[in-house]
């Protein structure tokens, strides 16, 4: 079972760009260069609809931490096809105490989350007061993807408010979402940029992605700059 692992592991070899491993590398930080295969994201995304149904890919779900970037990847991409909610779910509580990086955090997006959101609230909830920065950067990723349209509730502002966080990744998501609440929930939201509810860093940052954001109107955007700190 262990060789399916591997197997898996050297066909991302065979997929290998070493200069897009370089300049993967810049863009991840908390990742190092030598974990980077190089595999450009829309291979990874067709290699996760070709084996997500094998036993190979069971067992490399099954085998962690993996060693490199490119496996995390894939992983996540793996569990985005997976259809059946609850299994998706025992996968993801295996899987995120291991992710290390935003964009293997950002890019984990489940398809059948969209079918199941009532079931995914208490799940936001949980991840989103982890301890550990990616889980908890998914949680507020989540409920930003799911719950700013039809299923919105002023109360989920309050959520992501209210988390405390010195971390660049925690407080880049908590901006990330309070822009894109702006952009759709407008009157619900912007009590929170007048009443500098934000860290300073995280209120000056979501008014900037505000700003460089086509759904906010111009005199959003002149009222907005005026809340500048």
């Amino acid at each position: 079972m262990e060789t399916d692992s591997i197997n898996i592991t050297a066909q991302l070899f065979a997929l290998q760009d070493k200069a897009y491993a370089d300049f993967q590398s810049k863009l991840l930080p908390t990742v190092s260069h030598e974990t980077v295969i190089g595999v450009r994201t829309p291979d990874l995304r067709k290699m996760a609809k070709q084996i997500c149904k094998t036993p190979a890919a069971q067992e490399f779900l099954h085998s962690l931490p993996h060693r490199y970037f490119d496996e995390n990847q894939l992983h996540a991409f793996i569990l985005s096809e997976e259809k059946d909610f609850d299994i998706c779910m025992e996968e993801l509580e295996l899987f995120l105490p291991y992710v290390d990086n935003w964009a293997t955090c950002d890019q984990l997006s489940p398809k059948c989350f969209k079918k199941h959101t009532q079931e995914l609230l208490p799940h936001i909830r949980k991840w989103m007061k982890s301890k550990h920065t990616y889980t908890k950067r998914f949680g507020i990723g989540t409920l930003m993807r799911y719950f700013l349209d039809e299923a919105f509730r002023p109360e989920y502002l309050e959520w992501v408010a209210s988390i405390k966080s010195d971390e660049y990744y925690i407080r880049m998501m908590q901006a990330w979402f309070f822009a894109t609440a702006l952009a759709k929930q407008w009157d619900s939201t912007l009590p929170y940029i007048e009443q500098h509810r934000l860290h300073p860093w995280t209120h000056n940052k979501t008014i900037q992605k505000a700003i460089e954001s086509y759904r906010i109107t111009d005199e959003q955007k002149a009222l907005l700059r005026t809340f500048r700190v």
